[in-house]
C-alpha cells in the first residue's frame, strides 16, 4: 500500500515552520489592509465601489491587484501593483536596451540580482505616481467630489496630501517587503503570488453572498459551480500543457571510458504568459473611457458629444468592448512571450552544454527554430486566455441579469480566477518537491 508524502506535511519540522511562518505573514497583511489612509471620505468611497462601466471595471481590477484593500481604500490600496508594474517595465527594457541584454546573457545571476535591485527601486516612484494617479481618477469618477477630505499640492492641502502620499507609498513597500519575506523564509518564490492570492479569496466568500442575495436568481449558484469546476479544469489542462522538444546531449568521458549520448526533451510552455496578458489589456481598454470622462461636461457640444461616444464605447460592457478585449488579450499573449522566450535564449544555453536538436544547427538556428514552435503553441493558449476574458460577457447575453451577473459568474474576476489556479498549483509542487527534497517521498508500507 502507498503512503502519500503529504501525510507528513505536519511532521517534518522545517515545513512546518515555513507553512506556519507563510500564514503568520498573511496574516499580517490583511491585517494591515485595514488601516485606513489618512483623511478618507467612506462616503464618496462606497458610492464609488458601486458605479459601474469603465469606473467599475477600473475599480474591480486595482482592487484584484491590491487584495481587496482598494474597497476599504487602506494604506495598501495599490497593493503591489506598483512592484509587478515596475517588474514588467524592466523586463520589457531587457531587450530594448542593449547594455541589459548582453548583461543578462554573459552572467545570469549576477543580472538576476541586478534586475531584482532596480525593480524595487523603480517601485518607489511608479507607487508615488500610481497614488496620485488613482486618487485623481477616482476624483474624477465621483464629479465634485473627493474621495479625501483635503487633497491638494498648495496651501494648507499640501501637508495632508503628502502625509496621504507617503502613506500609500510605504503601504506598498511594506506588501512587497511581507512578500520577499515570504519568498526568503516561507513557502519560496512565492510571497508576492500569495498575497495576491489572500486577497482575491477573501472577496469570494462576499460575492458568494451577492449570487444568494438575488432570491429570484438562486437557482443560478448550482450552474455558477458547475461551470466554476469546468473552467478550473480547463485553466489547468492549459497551464500544464507542454510542448517537448527532442534534444540530444553529447555523452560525457569518465575516465578512460565515454558515456552514450543522452535524449531528452526541452519542455515548452503552451501558456507562459499566465495572466499578465488580462491585466495588460483591462488597463488599456478602461483608459480612453477614463479619460473621456474628464470631457463629459466640456462646454463645447461636439467636444462632449465625442467624449460620451467614447466613454460608453470603452464602459466595460457592450458586443465592442468584448470584441475588443479578446483581440487585445490575444495580441499581448503573443508579444510578452515572445518576449520572455527570447530572454531565456535557448539557442545559445544548449550551444554551450554541446546539445542539439536534430536535424537543426546549434545556435542562432535553433533559437529561430525554438521560437517558431513557441509561436505556434502560443496560438491556442492566446486563444483560450481570449475566451476565459470575455466568457462573462458571452454568459451574461443568455443568463438573466440579477445580483449574480454583478458578482462576477466566476465569484471572482477571470484575471483572479487564472492567478488564483496557478498559485495553488504551484504551491502544491513546490511543497511536493520539499517532501520529497527532505526525504518524504511516497513510500510503500506493508
Amino acid at each position: 500500500m502507498k503512503r502519500s508524502a503529504w501525510r507528513y506535511l505536519w511532521k517534518a519540522e522545517d515545513i512546518r515552520k515555513k507553512l506556519l511562518i507563510t500564514l503568520l505573514l498573511l496574516a499580517i497583511y490583511r491585517l494591515a489592509g485595514n488601516i485606513p489612509v489618512p483623511g478618507i471620505n467612506h462616503s464618496v468611497l462606497s458610492q464609488l465601489a458601486t458605479t459601474g462601466g469603465a469606473a467599475g471595471s477600473l475599480f474591480n481590477l486595482l482592487d484584484l491587484l491590491s487584495g481587496g484593500t482598494v474597497s476599504r481604500f487602506s494604506i495598501l490600496a495599490m497593493g503591489v501593483y506598483p512592484y509587478i508594474t515596475a517588474q514588467i517595465i524592466i523586463t520589457l527594457l531587457i531587450p530594448i536596451i542593449p547594455a541589459l541584454e548582453r548583461r543578462m546573457k554573459e552572467n545570469p545571476k549576477e543580472a538576476q540580482t541586478f534586475q531584482e535591485k532596480w525593480t524595487v527601486i523603480l517601485t518607489i516612484p511608479m507607487a508615488l505616481l500610481s497614488a496620485v494617479g488613482q486618487i485623481n481618477i477616482f476624483n474624477s469618477l465621483v464629479q465634485g467630489q473627493s474621495i479625501l477630505n483635503h487633497f491638494g499640492f498648495t496651501g494648507a492641502n499640501l501637508l495632508p496630501t503628502a502625509t496621504t502620499l507617503i502613506a500609500m507609498v510605504a503601504g506598498t513597500m511594506f506588501g512587497v517587503w511581507l512578500g520577499q519575506l515570504i519568498s526568503e523564509y516561507g513557502i519560496r518564490n512565492q510571497g508576492l503570488s500569495l498575497i495576491i492570492f489572500a486577497g482575491i479569496v477573501a472577496k469570494i466568500p462576499n460575492n458568494l453572498y451577492q449570487v444568494l442575495a438575488d432570491k429570484q436568481y438562486w437557482w443560478l449558484i448550482f450552474f455558477i459551480l458547475i461551470l466554476l469546476a469546468a473552467i478550473i479544469f480547463a485553466i489547468v489542462f492549459v497551464q500544464q500543457g507542454r510542448r517537448n522538444v527532442p534534444v540530444m546531449f553529447p555523452g560525457r568521458r569518465i575516465g578512460n571510458r565515454q558515456s552514450m549520448p543522452v535524449r531528452s526533451n526541452l519542455p515548452l510552455m503552451v501558456n507562459m504568459a499566465g495572466m499578465i496578458p488580462l491585466i495588460f489589456a483591462q488597463s488599456i481598454l478602461t483608459f480612453p473611457s477614463i479619460v473621456a470622462s474628464y470631457f463629459l461636461q466640456n462646454p463645447v457640444s461636439w467636444v462632449a458629444s465625442f467624449a460620451n461616444g467614447i466613454y460608453h464605447t470603452f464602459n466595460g460592457s457592450g458586443a465592442w468592448y468584448a470584441l475588443m478585449y479578446f483581440l487585445m488579450v490575444v495580441v499581448f499573449t503573443f508579444f510578452y512571450t515572445d518576449v520572455l522566450f527570447q530572454q531565456q535564449n535557448y539557442g545559445e544555453n544548449l550551444k554551450k552544454q554541446g546539445a542539439q536538436i536534430a536535424g537543426v544547427t546549434r545556435g542562432n538556428p535553433t533559437q529561430k527554430y525554438l521560437t517558431r514552435v513557441q509561436r505556434r503553441i502560443t496560438f491556442p493558449g492566446a486563444l483560450f486566455l481570449g475566451i476565459i476574458a470575455v466568457f462573462p460577457y458571452i454568459l451574461q447575453a443568455f443568463l438573466p441579469i440579477g445580483n449574480a451577473t454583478s458578482a462576477g459568474l466566476f465569484l471572482t474576476t477571470p484575471a483572479g480566477l487564472l492567478i488564483a489556479v496557478g498559485v495553488v498549483r504551484d504551491t502544491f509542487n513546490i511543497i511536493d518537491t520539499e517532501l520529497k527534497l527532505h526525504g518524504y517521498d511516497d513510500r510503500l508500507v506493508r
